[in-house]
């Protein structure tokens, strides 16, 4: 039987629109750092072997659901959304990589024109703003959301696989975390492109 803190924690977590940080949860909850921790780890037992788990990155934790069940939940959200083209997929791996990066930055690399691409990602939730660089105009940064690190079935971001395209660009390999583990991931199937998309 759960403790009333993981209890609490779980329903913490089940409402938040964002990841929650362990301080957070111990000033919600009424638990100390300690104690949080133990209950996070009661959290994550529980899940096994069920369609959840508690996802971690960095300090923040989060619910998400199993990457085994991926089929189940793109059916659920429409397949399209979970699903990009090789030119998004491609400047999604160099977001993931170089972040924060601005989207020059990115189009430098690529050497073709990111807009529609950047726009793909950030209408699927999967980039977002990271503030701006401290450089002449003052750029936007972007970086990967935890959307990303689900969709991909990554832990963390240092899950993800190492590998280059002959162009030089990392590139990610969809589902790659739960791959590993014979599972697939909610993938980010790779379609053919747009007729508006550059390549």
């Amino acid at each position: 039987m759960r403790s009333d803190l993981a209890n609490a924690i779980e329903a913490v977590l089940f409402v938040a629109e964002k990841p929650v940080t362990k301080n957070e949860l111990g000033r919600i909850a009424g638990g100390t750092p300690r104690a949080v921790e133990n209950a996070l780890a009661e959290l994550g037992a529980a899940y096994e072997g069920t369609g959840l788990r508690l996802q971690r990155s960095g300090d923040e934790w989060q619910i998400v659901t199993a990457p085994q069940h991926a089929p189940q939940v793109a059916a659920y959200l429409g397949a399209d959304r979970l699903r990009l083209s090789p030119a998004s997929l491609e400047t999604l791996s160099v977001v993931a990589y170089r972040q924060p990066v601005t989207r020059a930055e990115v189009e430098a690399i690529r050497g073709v024109n990111c807009d529609q691409t950047f726009y793909t990602l950030a209408s699927r939730r999967l980039i977002e703003e990271r503030g701006r660089k401290e450089a002449p105009g003052r750029p936007i940064l972007y970086g990967t959301t935890w959307e990303f690190l689900e969709c991909f079935g990554l832990q963390s971001l240092d899950d993800l696989p190492r590998a280059l395209s002959p162009e030089g660009a990392l590139v990610l390999e969809a589902g790659a975390g739960a791959q590993r583990e014979g599972a697939p991931g909610r993938e980010a199937e790779r379609v053919a492109p747009r007729p508006n998309e550059p390549g």
